[in-house]
């Protein structure tokens, strides 16, 4: 029987179920609306286009209706809304731009509608001077206006991806960026105490950041959009862009029957599919699970959005394909700087009162004998049997490689056993016959197999010198630069004839540049009766959790 499918947006998640069903059934008609006149385009491509690292825009098209229907042979309808759905009827009602008002029936319903950046009732906010991007017509209007003459400053307001990305491209582009963020810090997926690396390359290239500071209120006058923070801290500037988050396109569902989760987003099970019959959903406007935690979670993701759509079209065919779950790996640039993360992070492990345990490693992204070695900051958690939780990084290259392995592991419920035991590639020029994810592994194992007990930054803060002794184990030269305040000096290699200066009565935290000679330390004392705890990431890591930005208090 010949099946009449219906597809309700387009980008990753409709453009994907669009193709693979055509693969999978040549007599399938299927139908796309899009409201737009864009049914896929490169959406994670938008901010370099407006910094012009991409300058053609033609590159940002992914397919166009021409050529979907061309290699498809779908029937694509462009600036065609669907503005209702009976779910009874099996329809779908359609403002289009060309027809007019109209129903299309169907035997299946696939639904992408995607997300919409979020506008909060702020005073101004509707104001011609502010901009979100998620589409290409907002990209080309926030374009034109970078490109007029005489725009000197931006505000981005909201430190998630989008807002990071903006800001380092408007800073491309020469203007001087202000980025303020209501939390504490930017980038949330990763904790607090990593993403201090990417806060120090943006303040290190030129973009001011204001954090823990929510806004008040806008105001436009003679040209310019004056931002007004909770603080009472004022910003102006020539445009702002408003980047702090996106809410599910799903209003035009509300009397259809379909359910939604706590914060709107359509329910589905394993296979895409909604509670009515013979509807399915995809993409950012879809609560999916949590890979590592198994709870609910929306994840706007294209990775998972583009699967998610070829899932719901193999059900539909036949196929007993199912979504697993997402675990968010993702990825950004920040000036010269990578930074990637996957799994829980520490917030969210605690917030479910999931046990776990910590590791740093800072190894170099090749052989350091090889010229061009970088450092990489690599965090790793994992539970008690060793099972891989989640795990973030920051460095200059070698960053995706090393997340995407531990994400590939965490996928398949993998182990630090696993990390340890992986054989990768290895040459000078691309890693060490140690790789840093091998590195992690080895960690974690000591860590488990109580050869070594690491301190977290946090047992640091607190430690008590009537019964604990901070103590650095680097050269004096390491020492002289720059220490912990009140830490006890005592050079690893000299550490066997000069333990006698240590109290065996107090507990031991010993700490090195990034782990390993506190490594070698606790080992060396352990043995020797001594009580010891090597601080996970060594001043390394407790020096960039230090970071704070500069205070902007001046009116900008």
């Amino acid at each position: 029987m010949k099946k009449k499918v219906l597809i309700v947006g387009g980008v990753a998640g409709g453009a994907s179920a669009a193709a693979r069903l055509r693969r999978l059934d040549e007599n399938a008609e299927i139908i796309m609306f899009e409201r737009d006149a864009h049914i896929s385009f490169a959406n994670c491509g938008l901010p370099y286009y407006v910094g012009e690292t991409i300058q053609d825009r033609s590159k940002l098209m992914v397919q166009t209706p021409e050529s979907m229907k061309a290699r498809f042979n779908l029937d694509v309808r462009i600036h065609s809304e669907v503005t209702g759905i009976d779910t009874n009827e099996k329809t779908v009602t359609v403002y289009s731009k060309e027809k007019g008002i109209y129903k299309e029936s169907y035997d299946y319903l696939i639904l992408s509608p995607g997300a919409k950046p979020l506008k909060p009732p702020i005073p101004g906010i509707e104001s011609n001077l502010i901009y979100t991007l998620r589409t290409i017509p907002d990209t080309d209007r926030i374009k034109a206006h970078v490109d007029r003459e005489g725009i000197q400053s931006a505000i981005v307001i909201g430190g998630g991806y989008i807002g990071v990305e903006m800001a380092e491209n408007l800073r491309h582009r020469g203007l001087e960026v202000t980025l303020v963020e209501a939390a504490p810090h930017i980038l949330a997926p990763f904790d607090s105490d990593m993403v201090t690396f990417a806060e120090k390359e943006l303040e290190d290239n030129g973009v001011r950041l204001l954090l823990g500071d929510g806004v008040q209120s806008f105001e436009e006058k003679d040209g310019k959009i004056s931002v007004t923070l909770q603080s009472g801290r004022k910003v102006c500037a020539n445009l702002v862009i408003l980047a702090i988050g996106v809410a599910p396109d799903t209003g035009f569902l509300k009397d259809s029957g379909i359910k939604f989760g706590a914060r709107g987003h359509i329910l589905v099970n394993e296979s895409m599919q909604t509670n009515c019959d013979g509807v399915y959903a995809v993409g950012d406007a879809v609560e999916i699970s949590d890979f590592v935690s198994g709870q609910q979670a929306a994840v706007p993701l294209a990775g998972p959005a583009n699967k998610q759509g070829r899932i719901a079209a193999d059900h539909i065919c036949g196929l007993p394909s199912v979504y697993k779950g997402s675990q968010g790996t993702a990825i950004i640039k920040i000036f010269g700087l990578t930074g990637a993360s996957t799994g829980s992070n520490e917030r969210m492990l605690t917030k479910l009162n999931t046990p776990y345990r910590t590791v740093y490693v800072h190894p170099s992204s090749h052989a350091t004998y090889y010229p061009g070695a970088k450092p990489i900051a690599l965090k790793l958690l994992f539970n008690d049997k060793g099972t891989i939780l989640g795990a973030q990084a920051f460095g200059e290259e070698g960053v995706d490689k090393r997340i995407d392995v531990i994400a590939t592991v965490l996928r398949l419920k993998g182990t630090v056993n696993d990390l340890a035991e992986l054989e990768l590639t290895y040459a000078p020029p691309f890693s060490s016959a140690k790789d840093p994810v091998n590195m992690a592994g080895y960690l974690a194992q000591n860590v488990l197999a109580g050869r070594t007990e690491v301190a977290t930054l946090n047992e640091v803060e607190n430690i008590n010198p009537e019964d604990q002794i901070l103590l650095d184990v680097r050269t004096k030269a390491e020492y002289d630069q720059g220490h912990i305040e009140g830490a006890l000096h005592i050079p690893v290699d000299e550490l066997r004839a000069r333990s006698n200066e240590l109290d065996p009565n107090k507990e031991i935290f010993a700490y090195c540049a990034v782990g390993m000679r506190g490594y070698i330390a606790s080992r060396i004392l352990n043995q020797k009766g001594f009580q010891v705890k090597n601080v996970t990431g060594g001043y390394r890591s407790y020096s960039m959790s230090k970071f704070t930005p500069a205070d902007h208090q001046e009116i900008l």
